[in-house]
């Protein structure tokens, strides 16, 4: 099985990509004349095999014979395409690499996520220096219902409270106006459970049923933030893309609530490269 990497892909794919893409136009102009579609004048210029696919076979044939370097290149894409795809670890095997373990408790649950609605993934600090097992066992003992679906250790170790087919409590309200400026809605998958309204400027409340939690150990203004722990945060968000094969746009908590202070300046640099590239460090 081949293996590249990031960087590596990305030079083979736009090298292959950008031949093939010339090549599939020429097939497309070649299709279009030989299969019907109205020429510039508006004329027809079906062929007498149209619908005929013996006759379409017969072209492709020729056109192959004629244009030997036009189909390996497609066969070099192809191929490509293929061993790009094998190369790629699946959710699982990225789930397996990390090094995380499970705390699920009743209360952090608040009700179904289906892979439809999510679309962030928001990043917190937890404003404290106590480990992933404590913050749990406070987030419990308090009654309200508060979690994130996982919390990473400076360790890089990382704790999962919550299935991220679940709505976990960890965003609460937002600004007034931010459900239609993010695209969400307030509605009755969330059970709302120990939630409390804290103003008009923050009447919103929408992000938790459309997004995943991930706390950081971290309090703002006591130093950077740990390599394990950054390292780790990049390896948990490739699992969560692989997990629903697509890409959720990734925020900061005070991108949902003005003045929140989740994540602190000194993440500052990080947040641009999730932003930009999906890692804390840019390629």
């Amino acid at each position: 099985m081949i293996r590249m990497n990031a960087a590596q892909q990305g030079g083979v794919a736009h090298r292959i990509l950008s031949r093939a893409g010339r090549a599939i136009a020429a097939c497309s102009l070649f299709g279009a004349m030989a299969f019907g579609v109205s020429d510039a004048y508006g004329g027809d210029v079906r062929t007498s095999f149209d619908g005929d696919e013996g006759g379409r076979s017969v072209f492709v044939g020729a056109l192959r014979q004629a244009s030997p370097a036009l189909f390996e290149m497609l066969d070099e894409r192809s191929s490509f395409l293929e061993e790009a795809a094998a190369a790629r670890p699946s959710a699982e095997e990225l789930r397996a690499s990390l090094a995380l373990s499970e705390d699920y408790r009743g209360s952090f649950s608040h009700g179904p996520k289906p892979a439809e609605y999510q679309k962030y993934i928001v990043l917190h600090d937890t404003e404290g220096s106590a480990d992933a097992a404590s913050v749990i066992s406070w987030w419990d003992a308090s009654g309200n219902g508060v979690a994130a679906h996982f919390i990473v250790n400076k360790d890089g170790s990382i704790v999962q409270c919550v299935s991220l087919d679940e709505i976990a409590h960890h965003a609460g309200f937002g600004d007034t106006g931010h459900n239609a400026a993010f695209g969400v809605e307030d509605e009755s998958r969330d059970d709302k459970v120990g939630t409390t309204p804290i103003g008009d400027w923050a009447s919103d409340y929408g992000m938790n049923s459309y997004s995943i939690g991930i706390e950081m150990v971290h309090r703002g203004g006591e130093g950077d933030y740990p390599e394990e722990q950054l390292q780790s945060l990049d390896a948990l968000i490739a699992y969560i893309d692989a997990y629903y094969g697509f890409k959720s746009e990734i925020i900061d908590h005070k991108a949902w609530r003005t003045g929140n202070s989740d994540t602190s300046p000194e993440f500052a640099s990080y947040f641009a490269n999730y932003k930009e590239c999906r890692a804390h460090e840019a390629p």
